[in-house]
């Protein structure tokens, strides 16, 4: 039976209180058209907030949400970061979730440097940025949540996802380093790690490896194993309910891990050697 850990999230459906008292509560939710994002809009308008989602095209987004509002925002782009920004400024927001990102996997040795730069842009600078400009506003009025959406894997590391690991712990490093700095302005920053879900994102991640690569080999076994255990995985809503339980509660946790036996796992990070973890980790995606 795992040890209570005081930094996850428990299994039962939490309840969603409100975090002031105006009639209207608006969250800003990136990259709602699809997967944890869209089923994060749809839980916050069910709650009754004012749900101002993202897409790089707002036009195409497919069934869209009732109660949601689209709009564009390329986190890849700065000018349009700032650009969407600048269109919230008459906006009161109470809750920004970054979630938006891409999945990319490959040896170290060929990753390319563009795509390391496309990938540290959208995951992790282009939510930097957001957050930078729609803090003074919640500063000012002494109250606002910041949800940082990263992964599991950058608790638990995996070979071949080296970059995808890497920009989820920059995320988490940030908020986690932050938490003190903004606290004291009634501003929350938490992180959310998902371990594996079905969001069919195994068939959009991007892959990068030579055919004549000497990692071909256990590149493949990996990402296999990774393909199999999302499809398994638990689904976006579960997620979802994690996130906005994070975004309300009164005193969130810097950490909320769900998914993949997350109390479990987490528990045997903290009382079992290092190398141990990684060994298993390497065992039950077919390494080592």
């Amino acid at each position: 039976m795992p040890l209570p850990n005081r930094f996850l999230e428990r299994a039962s459906a939490p309840t969603v209180p409100s975090i002031r008292g105006a009639s209207v509560r608006t969250a800003v939710v990136t990259g709602a058209s699809s997967g944890i994002g869209r089923a994060t809009a749809a839980a916050l308008a069910a709650h009754d907030y004012r749900v101002i989602g993202t897409s790089r095209n707002s036009r195409s987004v497919v069934n869209p949400i009732p109660g949601v509002e689209y709009r564009d925002l390329d986190l890849a782009s700065p000018e349009s970061v700032r650009s969407f920004a600048h269109g919230l400024s008459e906006i009161d927001v109470d809750i920004l979730v970054n979630n938006a990102g891409e999945s990319q996997c490959g040896p170290l040795e060929e990753l390319p440097i563009d795509a390391l730069e496309r990938l540290f842009r959208l995951n992790v600078l282009g939510h930097i940025e957001l957050t930078q400009l729609i803090l003074p506003a919640m500063r000012a009025r002494r109250q606002g949540r910041v949800v940082f959406v990263g992964s599991m894997l950058a608790s638990f590391p995996l070979a071949f996802r080296s970059s995808y690991v890497a920009s989820k712990a920059a995320l988490k490093g940030f908020a986690t380093a932050a938490r003190l700095e903004l606290a004291p302005f009634g501003i929350h920053l938490t992180t959310v790690e998902p371990g594996s879900i079905d969001t069919g994102l195994s068939d959009r991640r991007t892959k990068y490896i030579s055919d004549d690569s000497p990692y071909r080999e256990a590149f493949t076994t990996t990402v296999g194993a990774l393909d199999a255990k999302e499809s398994q995985g638990i689904s976006a809503e579960r997620v979802a309910r994690t996130i906005v339980h994070s975004a309300t509660t009164p005193q969130p946790k810097p950490l909320y891990a769900v998914g993949s036996r997350a109390p479990l796992v987490f528990t045997a990070r903290r009382l079992l050697p290092r190398r141990v973890i990684e060994s298993v980790m390497a065992h039950s995606y077919g390494l080592g």
